[in-house]
């Protein structure tokens, strides 16, 4: 028989100056919806812009560390509803620090006023997809850089695991 250990808790913290080298590693590190420094800066995503991102009031970035060592982060932005970004190092997929990022990140949206807020994904078949659906997102259409929308509404969020701000 096996021995029931529970998962042990996930520790979220926000992002400072210091951790902008890391981002831009997992972002680099990832196999699907891969993109290298150059193809992120050819869409505006540079070191000065997400530290420009760390000063302000209406995104937030958060990370999980492990040993030291972030592995996985997600980015919000609460003028546009959006959830920018959410990538877990390869290694580190599938002990929970995604799904803990995205509730946090759905979380903090939703506590600062938007009853719908969405996030694009590659349009190809990736695991991202089946995981954004398992956690109640729904498909709503194209978007740019063969991207594909997915919007949540904070009433079907809110019969979800939805309990406390980040």
């Amino acid at each position: 028989m096996t021995e029931f250990r529970p998962m042990k808790e996930i520790r979220v913290r926000k992002a400072t100056v210091a951790d902008v080298p890391a981002l831009f590693s997992v972002r680099t590190s990832v196999l699907e919806n891969h993109l290298d420094l150059t193809q992120l800066e050819d869409r505006g995503v540079t070191r000065d812009s997400v530290t420009a991102m760390l000063g302000s009031d209406a995104e937030r970035v958060w990370v999980v560390e492990e040993r030291g060592v972030v592995v996985a982060f997600s980015m919000a932005d609460a003028t546009t509803g959006c959830v920018f970004a959410l990538f877990v190092l390869p290694i580190a997929q599938g002990r929970g620090y995604g799904r803990t990022l995205l509730r946090v990140a759905e979380e903090w949206l939703f506590s600062v006023g938007w009853e719908t807020i969405w996030l694009n994904t590659d349009q190809s078949p990736t695991r991202a997809r089946g995981f954004y659906e398992a956690a109640g997102w729904i498909m709503v259409g194209s978007a740019d850089h063969g991207d594909v929308r997915y919007e949540k509404h904070l009433r079907s969020a809110a019969s979800g695991e939805l309990s406390s701000s980040a």
